[in-house]
């Protein structure tokens, strides 16, 4: 479903720092999002494209003692990462593994299904809902949190962000991607099938902290790739970088992640 050539944003050990910061930013959030779903005891939890195992180690502490999560991602180094870190937090019912989820090889085993951050990056988002559909036991509930970047903002207005913006929506969009998916989110769900969905709206921003590091993070991570495309060159990008944490830096400046739609729905 989704190869290292799509995938706009840096792998291993510095992606997975990246995703660290960012999973911080995200939990108030994503944590709303699970109680929505009324995790309880004893179910069975498959977290797609789980990067650093952020987000499975919170389901399996939802699900615990009887329950399991089992976060899946085609990074070997960020897997191994996750089960170290599992480990160090004592979260013994989560699982990872790398697999194309999109061959089902465990149809019909899960009570939910979750992806934060995966679709964006695909070239068909709707084969990858009908897989994350398949996945689910009958009446098992999806969610799936991504993206919009047209909402994105920084106020004073900066020129670094506006052109990292440009950057990253055009790196992703040459990859096969859609960095604007987040507003499909409902109706994708649905035309795969899912009833009762849902929706909500909510976006990481702040005067200090981790969501408004993200910025400057993700221009670091997807330099490569933007090399590679030919949309800019190197001493612009590290002009860019130091703009954007000297933005950040600066405690009179607000900005954050994209918007982000959170959508769920359930399997009939």
């Amino acid at each position: 479903m989704t190869t290292t050539n799509n995938y706009a944003i840096r792998g291993g050990v510095e992606g997975r720092e990246r995703l660290r910061t960012l999973s911080r930013a995200m939990h108030p959030y994503s944590s709303a999002l699970f109680d929505r779903l009324g995790l309880r005891n004893g179910m069975a939890c498959l977290d797609v494209g789980c990067g650093g195992g952020d987000a499975t180690i919170e389901l399996g502490r939802r699900v615990a003692p009887d329950g399991r999560a089992v976060g899946v991602d085609i990074d070997e180094t960020k897997l191994a990462l996750a089960r170290d870190d599992a480990r160090s937090h004592g979260v013994a019912n989560v699982e990872f593994r790398r697999l194309d989820f999109a061959q089902a090889a465990d149809a019909d085993q899960y009570d939910v299904v979750y992806a934060r951050f995966l679709l964006t990056h695909l070239r068909d988002p709707r084969a990858a809902v009908e897989a994350l559909h398949r996945h689910l036991r009958p009446g098992g509930l999806v969610a799936v949190e991504d993206i919009d970047f047209s909402g994105s903002f920084a106020y004073p207005p900066s020129k670094a962000f506006a052109r990292y913006w440009e950057l990253y929506c055009a790196v992703v969009d040459r990859r096969g991607g859609d960095p604007n998916i987040g507003p499909k989110l409902p109706l994708l769900l649905e035309a795969c099938g899912f009833d009762a969905v849902d929706v909500s709206i909510v976006q990481p921003a702040g005067m200090r902290g981790d969501a408004k590091l993200i910025g400057p993070l993700t221009m670091e991570n997807i330099a490569d790739s933007v090399i590679a495309d030919g949309l800019a060159a190197r001493d612009e990008i590290d002009a860019l970088v130091r703009d954007m944490y000297a933005y950040v830096s600066d405690p009179k400046t607000i900005t954050g992640l994209p918007r982000v739609v959170q959508a769920w729905g359930r399997r009939s």
